[in-house]
């Protein structure tokens, strides 16, 4: 059989799928013997999972196996809303009382301050005067960024695909952390953009792994999320920061730091390490609220005029409105305020899940607003997932986060943010007796 062949072998496993003789769940033979059965390669038999993977049809749990989805085809790029009548672990967008107050305060400002706001449009740089605000609201100790260096998009999501075009265009490599933020894998995909998982430990990145997969083929920048990584939460200390800094400089790498999360945890930021190497990437969705937002692009002085001609050219520009709001939150303190409310809405949380989930192991930092939840053996996490979703709980399985298609932990990412401290608890006892119930043991 030519290697090309591979896919027909695919196509007759996908005709089982959706004819139903191999159903939901089912388990696929090890490669090996699959290889065998089939009278091919184990290379061969390895491309056609990865293919299987590829068109969303299995998903691999590590150490587990290879298995029909529960919703074959649903889990790629794109990842499916949360039904509107289950309640929502899936989104860390919090919603505290006090945001409400905060946005009819700055509407009322923003409408007294002239009509002008609704009729400007600005470039990548806003202006003078917002870039001054937006380089003194980032400032932490020992960073300071140029406020000529700042650029505006419409939200974060927009200034992270700015970066990752600006940085490597079709058919060139990115690499990032295994488990990553699923939106990257979107934008990615979009931008033909191969994304290259590099080892991480309990404080994210490995710098050795870095320069492995720099030096096996080369890449053209690097995404992480060196504070509260979403999904694991882990957090890079300032020794594994310097090291990475170090390895920067030598490779002449630039890497997008992911600080959506900063606001939570008191970390210096990398850039602070390696400000000729790092884009700085944060919004305030996640800091205010997403419905009004502006992203921000803290850039490296020889890479600003690069990554503006990218934001332009993606249409991702921030409003006039969006941007005089971030200004009035940034410059008067608004943003401030609501981040250090939502730390200790996010410890409340954290600890609220640590009690209702105490017999089940947990990974993540005490001030994220996310938790990994990782799943008994009787479970597999698209199976668990699905479970808690006909019990009206959305949530995230591994294979969402992994970057190898096919290839995840057996775990779920719970998000903390949306509900009500009470549904919240509640929702997650629903989740340990779920667990402790497994698979077959479910009755619906």
């Amino acid at each position: 059989m030519s290697p090309a062949d591979f896919r027909s072998v695919a196509d007759a496993i996908a005709a089982d799928i959706a004819a139903g003789r191999l159903r939901p769940g089912e388990r696929l033979p090890p490669q090996r013997d699959f290889a065998y059965a089939r009278g091919i390669a184990v290379s061969t038999a390895s491309r056609v999972y990865a293919e299987l993977a590829r068109r969303g049809l299995v998903t691999g749990e590590v150490g587990r196996g290879t298995y029909v989805r529960s919703e074959p085809g649903r889990v790629g790029p794109l990842q499916p809303e949360p039904p509107a009548a289950a309640l929502d672990l899936q989104r860390t967008h919090s919603r505290l009382p006090e945001q409400e107050a905060v946005l009819s305060e700055t509407l009322a400002a923003l409408a007294r301050s002239g009509a002008e706001i609704g009729f400007s449009q600005y470039g990548p740089a806003g202006t003078a005067r917002a870039q001054a605000v937006a380089a003194g609201f980032l400032a932490r100790a020992d960073y300071a960024p140029d406020p000529a260096d700042i650029l505006f998009t419409g939200n974060g999501r927009q200034a992270l695909a700015a970066a990752l075009a600006a940085l490597a265009g079709p058919g060139e490599r990115i690499g990032c952390e295994p488990l990553t933020y699923p939106v990257v894998k979107g934008i990615a995909a979009r931008l033909g953009i191969t994304l290259v998982p590099v080892a991480m430990d309990a404080e994210g990145m490995c710098p050795d792994a870095l320069l492995q997969a720099h030096r096996a083929a080369p890449l053209s920048g690097v995404y992480i999320q060196p504070t509260l990584q979403n999904p694991l939460g882990v957090t890079m200390g300032p020794a594994r920061r310097a090291d990475l800094a170090r390895l920067l400089e030598g490779t002449g790498l630039t890497v997008i730091e992911d600080a959506v999360y900063s606001f939570l945890a008191d970390a210096q930021p990398l850039a602070s390490f390696a400000p000729d190497r790092t884009i700085l990437i944060d919004s305030l969705s996640k800091r205010v609220m997403p419905a009004l937002t502006v992203g921000l692009i803290a850039a490296p002085p020889h890479l600003t005029d690069r990554l503006a001609a990218s934001v332009r050219q993606g249409a991702w520009t921030a409003l006039g409105l969006s941007l005089a709001a971030g200004m009035h939150w940034m410059a008067g303190g608004s943003a401030a305020a609501l981040a250090a409310a939502k730390r200790r809405d996010a410890t409340a949380r954290q600890v609220i899940a640590r009690a209702a989930l105490s017999d089940l192991r947990v990974v993540g930092d005490p001030h994220a607003y996310h938790l990994w939840l990782e799943l008994p053996e009787t479970w597999r996490a698209e199976a668990y997932a699905a479970a808690a979703l006909r019990q009206g709980i959305a949530l995230l399985p591994a294979s969402a986060f992994a970057v190898t298609p096919g290839y995840a932990p057996n775990a779920v990412r719970l998000a903390l943010a949306a509900p009500a401290r009470e549904d919240l608890d509640q929702a997650l006892r629903r989740l340990r007796r779920l667990a402790f119930a497994g698979d077959d043991q479910v009755v619906e």
